[in-house]
């Protein structure tokens, strides 16, 4: 059995398409369908069912979806463990959300792929809570993420990079002399509610009385910035880092309050063949945190993110 085969099999399922698959796999829709076509006939059995534009599976393709994950997991331990153990070398299949992957992530694998040339990189976006499942079972062996509110599994490790405060975020142009009577009389951004982020928000809120007048609720900290920046509104954010939006002039305003702490770190999959990579992907992220915040402490606040 070819595993290519195997692979097209759970791109399709896993995103449900069989185009948005091919473009995963840098193949024609064609090519995919016929490998899907090319497995169903070896097993004898139909394991994909369409419905319109989506695909799902079958009875007998659930049956056999989890096998061939393990199947397509260990083939690529296998390959990990014929790599020269002095060197490091093979794939890091790698997550990370919006916000690292405009940040943190791109400096971080430029520097490693630099000094680790057998090095291969497969990325993959996605919210916290789809990163954190996906590690979990295997399919990535790390993300840089938001640490989940409960507590985490014994086959997983965990790192953080850095821990955000809620702050007040406002134009440059508004003057704060009260932060919880901003947040009850100016319109309100608020951070959706189904991430961490903006449970926190949203616990601070209720803690005390605040009822904010909302004009939205998105899950996307660069747009809320982009949004508060033309006077839309202010918003109740962790204080993570804007680099690609340096030139909003905006203030962040302290609470009044302490409150909890969004974390930001890596989550790593210990069992994963590939955690040498990890660790040094690990050591690369600490290395470039610490000269930031060392080169931060020499010139303040980037342009335009004034400090309060």
């Amino acid at each position: 059995m070819d595993s290519r085969y195997l692979q097209s099999f759970v791109y399709v399922v896993e995103l449900g398409s069989i185009a948005e698959a091919a473009r995963r796999l840098d193949l024609t829709p064609a090519a995919v369908a016929q490998r899907v076509k090319m497995l169903e006939n070896e097993l004898g059995m139909k394991l994909v069912r369409r419905s319109g534009r989506t695909v799902g599976t079958t009875e007998a393709g659930e049956r056999i979806l989890g096998r061939a994950r393990t199947v397509l997991h260990e083939i690529r331990d296998l390959k990990s463990d014929l790599n020269d153990s002095s060197t490091l070398a093979g794939q890091l299949r790698l997550g990370g959300t919006p916000t690292m992957m405009t940040s943190l992530i791109p400096d971080v694998l430029a520097n490693l792929l630099t000094r680790h040339l057998q090095i291969d990189i497969y990325l993959e976006p996605g919210t916290s809570t789809e990163l954190y499942r996906k590690v979990v079972n295997g399919h990535l062996d790390a993300a840089v993420l938001v640490r989940p509110l409960f507590e985490l599994p014994k086959n997983c490790d965990w790192h953080t990079f850095r821990e955000e405060p809620l702050v007040l975020l406002t134009p440059s142009s508004m003057q704060v002399t009260d932060v919880h009577h901003t947040l009850q009389t100016e319109p309100f951004l608020r951070y959706d509610r189904n991430v961490v982020g903006g449970q926190l928000a949203d616990a601070y809120l209720r803690q005390h009385g605040i009822l904010p007048r909302q004009r939205c609720e998105l899950d996307g900290l660069d747009a809320l910035a982009v949004l508060t920046d033309r006077g839309l509104g202010v918003t109740l954010v962790p204080d993570w880092r804007m680099t690609p939006f340096s030139g909003l002039s905006l203030t962040k305003w302290p609470l009044p309050h302490p409150f909890p702490k969004r974390v930001v770190g890596l989550l790593w999959n210990r069992s994963s063949a590939r955690v040498r990579l990890v660790h040094a992907f690990r050591e690369m992220a600490v290395e470039q945190l610490c000269g930031a915040q060392a080169r931060e402490a020499q010139t303040g606040p980037s342009s335009g993110e004034t400090q309060k």
